[in-house]
Order: structure tokens, then C-alpha cells, then sequence
């Protein structure tokens, strides 16, 4: 018989299809799964583990839709600047990535979603330096240690600055190299089992940084090998510029023409989408990695998250890269898409349920991970996070959601990935997080060395 474990005595947000929400409840945990939902069953085997969820509210483990983790040693920098006039800074900077480097900041970068909730994990790596070694080898070498269920993406760039691209010619490759590097780390790593903790996906960079050839090849290579596709798209005004005098369309539109829609795909951030483009984004069931607090740092606007959302779009949250978004905590991009869809539409633009959603299922259904994860039921995987709310910062704020998305970011007193706890009283049980710390530094202080 596989271990159990009783959370027991906590307000259980399930986030089902019935949007049950559960007071003084239990869920039980046999293995990697879900067994039980509701009363304590009284009577359990004396090695099970019993943890009492008092003062505590127990959601689904948060989703993360888009992040860039080799970021994380490079935030602060370029504090005031365009995404353009950003990105030309910071690509010379990590031109000088390595191994060491990536696992470190995937290390520092894993380390802060775990502690603030998240346990699923995507990531978008695109810069892969001639000499920099295994770097999506390094970073997932980093979430098996920390224990997050990971879908890191192959990312490319092949349009450097001297082709009319943003990127040095020291961060693109050809393309033949591109593609066969992609079916390499599918073959490698992919696991398309439901319970699986690694999954990749291919990602070209963004329109103003990959050629035609690259996204068109990208995506057959993809659907060959049963992968999912994501990219930036629509994130910025200079963005439309761009495709509008190179290729004399819209970004998406562009990326319709070479087979970029459909419900294997996710766009990160959607800011600039028209009505038509999301309706077609909702008939083609294409994805949506909503990243607030990255999108208000660079100063780009504001996405239009309800219009995506009424429409049937799948939407999640991300972080997006430590650069833009140096605080890299989930549920403050709950926060986050509260006020800014209502700083757009009103007051009764995004409910403070629907942000849990997106930080929820609506990840794990743009991560393809619906039926597996996402929501508090029966059979599903239990990934699992227990916030505690019983410091003087949620006294006396009744509803547990409100307290969740609207209040201080509360501490998390528990947390478990299939099944297997990775967070107790409030602190990482896989990895020494001040030794951590002042890895990130030392890499932080090198990295910015070799840059000059």
C-alpha cells in the first residue's frame, strides 16, 4: 500500500468543475494521488501522516505558464527601460551563460515559486551561447531537485542583429542546429505519461527574433513529435510595428500563416489582440500565459483578460523572466490580473475567484495538464499547497479567496508535488534555500564580471 497522508481541519478551495469550497474539511493523500475529499475518515494506518490544516486554506499547487529561469541572476538590471531598449541591454549580458550559471538561477528562480505556492512550472529558455554546455540539461537537473512538476520549452533564436534581429550573433543558431537540438531534448526528456513530472515543448523566441523558416519548421517538428509550441506574441506595440513592416500583418496573424494556432500552442503575454484575433484564438482553443507585473514593469498595456476569458480562451498566469518581474510569486500575478483587468474594465472586470482559476486550472489547461492537475478531486494528482492564514495580515478577513488574492501574500505552511512533500512549516525540504541564496549571488557577480 502506497503511504497516506491526512490534510486535515483546513478551508478547502477545490477549484472543481463545481467550484466547491469546503470548511473544516479533509483531503487525503494515497501516493501521488488524490483519494478522498471531504470528512476525516477517522481511523487511518499508524504510519500515515497526519497534517492539521487549522487557520489554513488549501488550494490546488499553483501553475506557472511562462517564466525565463536563467533570468533570475540577472534582475535589477535595465530597471527603466522599453522591452526593446531592454532586451538590446540584457542579450550581451547573457551571451555569457553557462551550465553553472542556468542550474543556479533555475535553482534561485524554483526555489521562490516553491516557496510562494507553485508546482507546476513552465519555462522558456531560448539563449544557448556556442560555449555555454547543456542548458536545458542544467535547469532540468534543477527542478528534479527542487521537486517541481516541470515543462521547460527548447527555445531558439536565428535572427541575430545583422539580419535585422534584436539578438547578438553570439546567442543565435543556424537553423539545422535548432531543430535537430529539438528533437534531441524531446527524445531525451519527454514524458508523456499522465503523471508525468517532465514534459518539453518547442519554442522559437518571438517574430522579431526567429525567422519564417524556423517557426514553420518548428511547428512540424512539433506536431511529429507530439509536443506542445509557445512563444511571445503580442506583447508590445513595438511588436506590431515590426510585423506590420516586415511581414504587413498583425503578430498574430504572422504566426497564423505558418501554423502557429491551435490547442497545442500558448502565446505568452496577448496584450495586443484585436476582437477577431480572440475570437480566432477561442475556435482554434490556442493559449494564453498571462504575465501582468512583467507586462506593467516594461510599461507595456494592458492585456485584455476578460474579453480572453469570456470568450473561451484558455488563459493561465506567469511570472515571465526574474528580469522583468524580480519578485517572481504566483499569486501576486492573481493579484495582479485583478487590478489591472479592472484598472481596464471596472470594477467587476475579473472576480477575485476567476484569478485563482487562472493561477489554477486555466494554467493547467494551457499546459495541457487539465485532466491531471489544476483542482482539488478525486483521482487527480496531488499537487497540493496549504496557506496559512492566521497571522495578524488575515485576521479577520472572512473570505479565504479574498484574503488570498487581495491580501498580503501569505507564508506557505505546506506544499506537495505528486504527492511528495516538498515545503513543511514553512520551509524547502529539498534544497538549503540560504545556500542557495548566496549561490545566486556569487553567479550574479560572475556573470556580470564576464560581461564587462
Amino acid at each position: 500500500m502506497s503511504p497516506l497522508t491526512l490534510i486535515e481541519n483546513a478551508h478547502v478551495i477545490t477549484v472543481d468543475q463545481a467550484r466547491r469550497e469546503l470548511s473544516a474539511a479533509s483531503v487525503l493523500i494515497e501516493g501521488s494521488r488524490i483519494v478522498a475529499i471531504g470528512e476525516s475518515p477517522g481511523t487511518l494506518p499508524a504510519d500515515a501522516l497526519r497534517v492539521d490544516g487549522s487557520g489554513c486554506v488549501l488550494t490546488p499547487g499553483l501553475v506557472n505558464t511562462h517564466h525565463h529561469l536563467y533570468q533570475w541572476i540577472t534582475r535589477g538590471l535595465a530597471a527603466d527601460h522599453t522591452l526593446f531598449e531592454w532586451l538590446t541591454t540584457l542579450y550581451p549580458i547573457w551571451a555569457g551563460i553557462d551550465e553553472d550559471a542556468v542550474r543556479t538561477a533555475a535553482l534561485g528562480g524554483l526555489t521562490q515559486l516553491a516557496l510562494s505556492g507553485c508546482t507546476t512550472t513552465t519555462d522558456h529558455h531560448y539563449v544557448f551561447p556556442a560555449e555555454g554546455g547543456d542548458l536545458l540539461g542544467a535547469e532540468i537537473d534543477a527542478a528534479r531537485t527542487i521537486g517541481l512538476r516541470f515543462h521547460p520549452t527548447r527555445g531558439s533564436m536565428d535572427l541575430s542583429e545583422k539580419d535585422g534581429g534584436l539578438p547578438p550573433d553570439s546567442v543565435v543558431q543556424p537553423i539545422d542546429e535548432i531543430l535537430s537540438a529539438s528533437a534531441d531534448a524531446v527524445s531525451r526528456w519527454h514524458d508523456a505519461a499522465p503523471d508525468s513530472m517532465l514534459r518539453i515543448a518547442l519554442a522559437p523566441c518571438s517574430p522579431f527574433s526567429v525567422t519564417t523558416d524556423l517557426l514553420r519548421e518548428s511547428a512540424v517538428l512539433a506536431r511529429e513529435l507530439g509536443v506542445r509550441m509557445h512563444t511571445h506574441l503580442a506583447e508590445s506595440l513595438d511588436e506590431n510595428t515590426y510585423c506590420d513592416e516586415h511581414f504587413g500583418c498583425t503578430p498574430l496573424q504572422y504566426m497564423e500563416s505558418v501554423g502557429w494556432v491551435g490547442d497545442d500552442v500558448w502565446f505568452a503575454h496577448g496584450i495586443e489582440f484585436d476582437d477577431d484575433e480572440i475570437s480566432r484564438l477561442a475556435a482554434t482553443s490556442t493559449g494564453v500565459a498571462h504575465c501582468p507585473t512583467s507586462n506593467a514593469r516594461l510599461g507595456n498595456r494592458i492585456c485584455r483578460t476578460r474579453d480572453l476569458v469570456d470568450a473561451g480562451v484558455p488563459v493561465g498566469l506567469g511570472v515571465d523572466g526574474a528580469a522583468s518581474n524580480e519578485s517572481c510569486r504566483l499569486l501576486e500575478e492573481a493579484h495582479q490580473a485583478v487590478l489591472m483587468a479592472r484598472a481596464r474594465g471596472g470594477p467587476t472586470a475579473l472576480t477575485t475567484r476567476t484569478a485563482i482559476e487562472l493561477a489554477t486550472i486555466g494554467g493547467a489547461r494551457v499546459l495541457g495538464r487539465a485532466a491531471d492537475t489544476g483542482s482539488i478531486e478525486v483521482g487527480k494528482l496531488a499537487d497540493l499547497v496549504l496557506w496559512d492564514l492566521s497571522s495578524v495580515a488575515h485576521s479577520g478577513i472572512d473570505d479565504p479567496v479574498a484574503a488570498l488574492v487581495l491580501g498580503a501574500i501569505p507564508p506557505v505552511a505546506a506544499s506537495w508535488v505528486n504527492g511528495r512533500r516538498i515545503i513543511a512549516d514553512g520551509e524547502m525540504r529539498t534544497v538549503d534555500a540560504d545556500i542557495v541564496a548566496a549561490d545566486v549571488a556569487r553567479e550574479h557577480r560572475r556573470l556580470i564580471a564576464k560581461a564587462g
